[in-house]
């Protein structure tokens, strides 16, 4: 029934945008009122003009702020739409009396307090007036706006420092600092009168003494115009940002029941001083002797309304609207007979999600969210508007997202449920505080309730959180990226290769040559393999053989997979090489991969083989000479982690660079394979150099330096098969410990050489997968295995078993072929070349890099006569590198064997020739060639010695400490290890998998060559989680040149945006500038905005932390910091430019002006 007075709401105009906006329509949905939406140019395609029942466009021509704030224009709209009253949400013009007084007066509902009412309680000095008369203590301040800044000096000088400045009309924080020290008054005068101006069009500012570290307590009131008012009890505001509420929650955790009620009563004294209509809230500060004091009072519904609605069950907002009709609050539809039927249920927590970035000082962040997921279930409701796949997130607006509330029984659990529900929520695309909000919830202090306002401030661990893409969207974007900008939608089709499924049990029932190692100890082992009448046989698959055949691409993920069955069918191999050399650093550069968790992995899925790493003596597993600490230390790491059997090599065959490895695995028990890299031709009786007397001293050598085995690491294929019948047979004769064969089939020679081996009495030999042999890469070890079978060498390796692994890898060596060398068959050019077999099936491609691949020919040709000048050298890493090199550096420089002391004179060669010639790598057989040496090193002295003898220990403990300041880890004994072989490799493997995450365990036909349109494939990301991933669609590439990916991912529709780099753009064509983050001369925006103030001029001179420019974003601004002192050289933008972030804005020089 309506009465006399009482009016019925048709159509009710809501002037606000977003959340509140959306919420103001919801609540007319409810009642039946007609919504009429405005929006800005930049709103039009938020979700709140599509919800409400009608949307007109405002503000043409203006900015996107001041399209929400022009009356005049919004007030013609409602007159000319029939709209009987107007809702003004919160922030913009809900507290503008004008506003409120323009809408009376065009017979317009304002749905609020009176303009009067505003302009006794809503503005903050007049208020304070009404406090006075009400009883009601205040915060000591002046009573008017401050009308100059020598007023402003004066006061604050009375009144004592830290005082607090504040925008008289205003709210959210805008237009409020703390001013602790008056050096910085009159700078944070200006700025917040210029905050206040943009955000309300008001800036009168007042000064009132600041109270450190109180609550911030504020409380709900609600009142009708025939007198009648209550409270709806407290809100907790105390978890402020910038006094920018964060979190807020109900009821306070530290008020008695004795405060409570005194709060709440003042509350209501201030109100019906005015006689308070509509919603309203009263703030207070609460000191830490428990007195409160009234600040403001907020004529409008807050932000955090929410919280009060969960625990009194009363919809504010629909009572705001009932009021302004006329209904009484003890009406029906209001239903609140008095203050007895206000009572709180429970608790509530509201949390607002922002698009602000906590580790960057909550940078607002802006772009389109690529993918949008919230929590939900008991207990949790959700208010937002700009929240959804697909929306746009712009500069000009608040950065809220969405509200998370929630309600439990206590304020524990409605804590819990408000952390769960953050836990669930998933925003990609834009920075969020969501981890922020969740550290808060669990920091103890807020777990007890008692946050003051300074909460935030006073605890910088809260900013620790871990910023990166979720892996879900990390996995698109590689995908995406993949079909834009490198397979282009061509991906080859492949086999899916079919493994054996061999059941743990079984596997660990086995008991091969580890379980003998630990039983027995190396030494004994060693005996062991001597009394073998059987060929032993290693398996180079999983290293050598894909290093030399695919650059050493292989990931672990393919190794695994097939690792049971290898444990199974290879149970009476001698040993896997699985580990060391190049798979080291290729798996961190190329793969991203951690080479010691391959080991962890494979070691647990094959207990029972010895496994066996590839060890460059004092070069480790790098290029270089470490100090003799971290050679010991490696050892030690890679023993403890699971290597068995370690090969270890000098590339010169210099003794002394083996020797401190040597001593570490003889220390840690393990077996000491030492080798002998073999050259030249041993049939040859005129290459004296490195005859067969060469060998076998070499290798009584290292018999008489405790090695347990010795190895003859023929990286060239250059043994021929009667050579190895001599070698073997000299070195049986001679040596007490086992021979094991290690050679290429780049000849085509490489199984005869082997089955000669085995006659002469070798014991183990090296082989690889027949689907991975051949070649550049290893013999076939299922051709080995057949030919010795039913002979005295019988392998007694179970050929059909053999079979099935083979056909596995022959199924993923497709995968690969981008990595193939154009080898198609067996050359014995290499019997003239010399040239190991990795380098020789990699050297065209690096011949071509310098662009001289018209000239291969010429280059190989050079490779033999630089080995001859430099005296017929052994060629293995790192030596063959220095030869390789050099030979290009000829070609491209036209020197000869004959012109190159004299031409070379005024040369730089390159490093790694330089450092051979140093003694950096060692001392080859012979010594240097003196001339040569002198050109190359000029005034360089070259070392004698062993290099390690020269370089300082590494400091383990300074290592760790800045890898886990750097990269927020606890650096363990493996982390620290691989810093030490390759800096710049591991920082930027530990940067990428900080940023991208672990790609780890995607199939390679999708890591490679992702997928095609309409393909479906799985990616696990853990045990027991993968996403199926079909690709939907590719859309062409708008004039940015962004390409919109679309994905269908456990049934959910889901895209991402990527940069097509071959498309012709209008980006491209008007290229943005970006400051260089390592160059601290570049000074770049640090959030994306517009810029409204350059400070600098070139040539003006700057100190470090000056600012140079203000930016604002999201109604607040921010100055951009100049990192470091010096020059400005160069200003890259203009007032008013639209910035993205890290846009440069200008260049420093260090020097200092004339």
């Amino acid at each position: 029934m309506y009465g006399e007075g009482m009016k019925k709401f048709k159509r009710i105009l809501v002037a606000n945008r977003g959340e509140i906006a959306l919420r103001v329509i919801r609540a007319c949905k409810e009642l039946g009122i007609r919504s009429v939406a405005i929006y800005s140019e930049e709103d039009k395609n938020a979700l709140f003009r599509t919800k409400a029942d009608e949307s007109y466009q405002i503000g043409k021509g203006k900015s996107p702020l001041e399209a929400y704030l022009g009356i005049s224009q919004i007030i013609e709209l409602a007159k000319a739409k029939s709209v009987d009253a107007i809702h003004p949400g919160y922030g913009f013009l809900s507290e503008n009396r004008d506003f409120a007084k323009q809408c009376e007066e065009a017979g317009i509902t304002f749905i609020g307090p009176t303009a009067d009412m505003m302009s006794r309680v809503g503005d903050k000095i007049q208020s304070k007036l009404v406090a006075h008369k009400a009883g009601v203590g205040t915060v000591p301040g002046v009573d008017e706006a401050i009308k100059s800044e020598k007023d402003a000096i004066a006061f604050a000088r009375s009144c004592g420092y830290p005082v607090m400045l504040k925008a008289s009309a205003g709210g959210g924080g805008r237009g409020m600092r703390i001013v602790r020290e008056e050096k910085d008054l009159l700078a944070e005068f200006n700025n917040a009168q210029s905050e206040a101006r943009k955000a309300f069009g008001i800036d009168d500012i007042f000064i009132e003494k600041y109270i450190e570290n109180p609550k911030h307590i504020e409380v709900q009131v609600l009142g009708d115009e025939y007198g009648n008012l209550v409270h709806l009890y407290e809100r907790d505001c105390s978890v402020q940002r910038r006094h920018q509420k964060v979190i807020e929650f109900t009821p306070s955790q530290i008020l008695t029941q004795a405060q409570r009620e005194a709060i709440c009563e003042d509350a209501l004294k201030i109100a019906r001083e005015v006689n308070y209509k509509s919603a309203g809230t009263v703030e207070f500060l609460l000191d830490n002797d428990g007195n409160h004091y009234f600040i403001e009072m907020n004529t409008r519904i807050q932000v955090e309304h929410t919280v009060t609605e969960m625990v009194t069950g009363v919809d504010l907002v629909q009572a705001q609207i009932l009021i302004a009709q006329g209904y009484s609050l003890d009406s029906q539809e209001i239903g609140i007979q008095s203050q007895k039927d206000i009572s709180m249920r429970g608790a509530a927590i509201q949390c607002r999600i922002t698009t602000e970035d906590p580790v960057n000082g909550f940078a607002p962040d802006t772009g389109k969210i690529d993918i949008y997921r919230t929590g939900s279930g008991f207990g949790i409701r959700l208010d937002g508007d700009s929240g959804f796949t697909g929306a746009v997130v712009s500069p000009y607006y608040d950065s809220l997202l969405v509200k998370i509330t929630s309600w439990g029984r206590n304020f524990q659990d409605a804590r819990t449920k408000a952390y769960r529900a953050l836990s669930e929520t998933v925003v990609e695309g834009v920075k969020t505080n969501i981890r922020f909000l969740q550290n808060v919830l669990n920091h103890p202090t807020f777990v007890e309730g008692k946050c003051d306002t300074n909460f935030i401030g006073k605890h910088p661990e809260l900013m620790h959180i871990n910023q990166g893409e979720t892996e879900e969207l990390r996995i698109l974007k590689y995908l995406g990226n993949k079909y834009v900008n490198e397979v282009k939608g061509n991906k080859p089709q492949f086999d899916v290769p079919a493994f054996p499924r061999i059941k743990d049990e079984e596997i660990q029932k086995l008991c091969g040559t580890r379980q003998l190692l630990q039983k027995m100890g190396p030494e004994k082992f060693s005996k062991w393999v001597l009394e073998q009448k059987r060929l032993l046989i290693t398996d180079t698959t999983m290293r050598d053989a894909h290093q030399s055949l695919m650059a050493t691409r292989m990931r672990t993920i393919d190794m695994e997979k097939i690792a049971p069955a290898m444990a199974y069918y290879g149970r009476d191999l001698f040993s896997l090489e699985m580990w060391g050399g190049a798979t080291f650093d290729v798996a961190y550069r190329f793969l991203g991969e951690s080479p010691w968790e391959r080991l962890a992995t494979l070691r647990e899925k094959i207990p029972n083989v010895l496994f066996q790493m590839l060890f460059r003596g004092a070069n480790a597993v790098g290029y270089k000479n470490y100090p003799d600490n971290v050679i010991r230390e490696f050892i030690k790491e890679s023993a403890q982690a699971g290597i068995d059997v370690f090969r270890i090599f000098d590339s010169l065959n210099w003794i002394q660079g083996m020797e401190v490895a040597l001593d570490e695995v003889l220390r840690q028990g393990k077996v000491a394979e030492a080798c002998i890299c073999y050259t030249g031709d041993i049939l040859d009786e005129s290459r004296e150099k490195y005859n067969l007397k060469y060998y076998v001293e070499l290798a009584k050598e290292l018999e008489r330096r405790g090695a347990h085995m010795l190895a003859i690491k023929d990286m060239s294929s250059l043994l021929k098969p009667l050579a190895a019948h001599k070698l073997i047979t000299a070195l049986k004769n001679e040596l007490s410990i086992p021979v094991h064969l290690h050679t290429h089939d780049t000849s085509g020679n490489g199984g005869a050489t082997l089955m000669m081996a085995a006659m002469a009495g070798v014991d183990v030999v090296d082989a690889a997968f027949s689907s991975m042999a051949g070649l550049t890469s290893q013999p076939s070890l299922n051709s080995l295995v057949a030919a010795l079978e039913n002979s005295e060498r019988d392998t007694g390796l179970p050929l059909e078993g053999l079979d099935e692994i083979s056909a596995y890898w022959e199924a993923v060596r497709p995968v690969y072929k981008q990595f193939e060398s154009d080898l198609k068959t067996g050359t014995t050019e290499i019997y003239y070349y010399e040239m190991p077999g990795g380098q020789y099936s990699n050297f065209k491609s690096q011949v071509e890099s310098f662009g001289l691949g018209h000239r291969f020919q010429e280059v190989k040709s050079m490779y033999k006569k630089v080995n001859l000048m430099l005296g017929d050298i052994v060629k293995v890493t790192p030596s063959s590198k220095v030869v390789g090199d050099l030979a290009i550096f000829m070609v491209q420089n036209d020197l000869t064997p004959e012109n190159v002391c004299e031409k070379g004179k005024a040369m730089d060669f390159p490093d790694s020739v330089v450092s051979y010639f140093e003694g950096m790598i060692g001392q080859p057989q012979g010594g240097f060639p003196e001339d040569l040496q002198k050109i190359v090193l000029k005034d360089k002295k070259a070392i004698t010695c062993r290099p390690g003898e020269l370089l300082p220990d590494e400091d383990f403990q300074a290592i760790k400490k800045y890898l886990d300041e750097k990269f927020d880890m606890d650096a363990s004994g493996q982390q620290i290890m691989s810093y030490c072989m390759y800096p710049k490799v591991y920082e930027d493997y530990r940067t990428k998998l900080k940023k991208e995450g672990s790609l780890r365990r995607m199939g390679s036909d999708v890591f490679f060559h992702g997928i095609n349109l309409e393909e479906t494939c799985g990616v696990k990301i853990e045990e027991g989680k993968e996403m199926i991933i079909k690709m939907l669609e590719a859309k062409p590439a708008n004039e940015n040149g962004e390409r919109e990916v679309v994905f269908q991912i456990n049934g959910s529709i889901r895209s991402v945006t990527i940069l097509d780099k071959t498309a012709n753009t209008k980006a491209s064509k008007e290229s943005i500038l970006v400051a260089d983050p390592d160059n601290d001369l570049e000074v770049g925006a640090n959030i994306p905005g517009t810029i409204t103030k350059l400070l600098v001029s070139e040539g003006d001179e700057v100190t470090a932390g000056q600012p140079v420019a203000v930016i604002e974003a999201m109604k607040m601004e921010s100055n951009i910091l100049a990192k470091v002192g010096g020059v400005i050289d160069k200003i890259f933008v203009k007032e008013g430019n639209q910035l993205i972030a890290n846009q440069l804005v200008v260049k420093i020089r260090e020097e200092k002006g004339e």
